[in-house]
């Protein structure tokens, strides 16, 4: 609705500027050649919606106006309007033989008049102005094109990072879960610590899920809630361990910017779930290491190993390295399987 009333006051615009030009330029106009410019330019308001039927429209009224004033004059505005929203919404060839149309009529109109009204220059002015207008129509459909298509990358990309972040929330946490239930129905004696480390990873889990879930709610607002980083590193080694893995940190944290603390993070979260999991592993190593430009977190097991075949968890750890500018790597051998991420923490990123 806005657009179109845009439209028609644009459409007014045009009118009286053509009607205040079609005065003061030529003899007195008469009734039947105001209702043509009236009816012409009223078209116009119509020109996003059906661009090309009213380019269709302006130039029959500027050919069935052309007797009356001699020459179509000022009203050719509208119709050079009416071509640059066809051109403007892609149509460029149909908006190239509409201009041919025009010129071949403009040509057969000064052959069988018996006075000449345009003269060589002229024409040849005409026609660079239909190929200006088709050309800046054409520009503004791409730029045009290129926003939504960049809008449309972003809107993937923050729903990727959307899936990334709740899969790495839950997915460790309810693996825990998972393994400490397993361990409650096989392990006699067993079912009160089982059941403790349940409910706590539980109550991670959402609190993580609320966290993540406050952080899309805001709209202007300042994040309501901190992501992880590898300050929490214990509580999550606290959790796998409670599963029975046996879990050794090597290195200590240290001031890192926040995504990269975030990634980091993340991509240990995800290798340990990993281990919980998949792996049958009863011990796994975390390393941290740091020099002047980037960290390096090793996560190594020895679980079973063989050919590592990437899921969502390892596509995941890899988009999360390559979004601060590092790598990942994952490996198995005879001894198990090593996670390496190099995470650049300095210089350029």
């Amino acid at each position: 609705m806005v657009k179109w009333t845009k439209d028609a006051l644009w459409a007014g615009v045009v009118l009286v500027g053509v009607y205040v030009l079609t005065v003061l330029q030529g003899p007195p106009l008469e009734f039947s050649g105001f209702v043509l410019i009236v009816l012409t330019c009223a078209l116009l308001a119509l020109r996003q919606r059906f661009p090309i039927w009213v380019a269709f429209g302006t130039m029959a009224g500027c050919g069935i106006y052309y007797p009356f004033a001699g020459s179509a004059g000022p009203l050719l505005a509208a119709f050079v309007i009416a071509l640059y929203s066809v051109a403007a919404t892609g149509r460029i060839v149909v908006a190239i033989g509409i201009a041919l149309l025009a010129m071949v009529g403009i040509v057969l109109g000064e052959a069988a008049s018996p006075a000449r009204h345009l003269d060589d220059i002229s024409m040849f002015m005409l026609v660079g102005w239909l190929v200006a207008v088709i050309a800046l129509g054409a520009v503004s459909h791409g730029r045009r094109a290129l926003v939504a298509e960049a809008e449309k990358r972003a809107t993937s990309e923050e729903r990727l990072r959307i899936a990334r972040e709740l899969h790495d929330v839950l997915a460790h946490n309810i693996s825990l879960i998972n393994v400490q239930a397993s361990a409650a129905l096989h392990r006699s004696g067993k079912e009160t610590e089982a059941l403790g480390a349940i409910k706590q990873a539980s109550k991670d889990a959402l609190r993580e899920l609320r966290a993540t879930l406050g952080v899309l709610r805001q709209v202007d607002e300042q994040a309501p809630t901190s992501p992880p980083g590898l300050g929490q590193l214990g509580d999550l080694v606290e959790r796998t361990r409670a599963t029975g893995l046996a879990v050794t940190v090597d290195g200590e944290p240290r001031a890192l910017p926040a995504d990269v603390d975030l990634a980091a993070y993340r991509i240990i979260q995800e290798a340990l779930t990993n281990v919980t999991r998949h792996a049958s592993a009863r011990a796994v190593t975390v390393r941290i290491q740091y020099d002047d430009k980037d960290m390096l977190v090793l996560i190594d097991d020895d679980g079973r190993s063989g050919e590592v075949k990437p899921g969502n968890g390892i596509r995941g750890m890899t988009e999360r390295a390559r979004s601060v500018g590092g790598d990942l790597t994952v490996r198995g051998d005879a001894t198990g399987t090593r996670v390496s991420a190099r995470l650049p923490i300095g210089g350029e990123r």
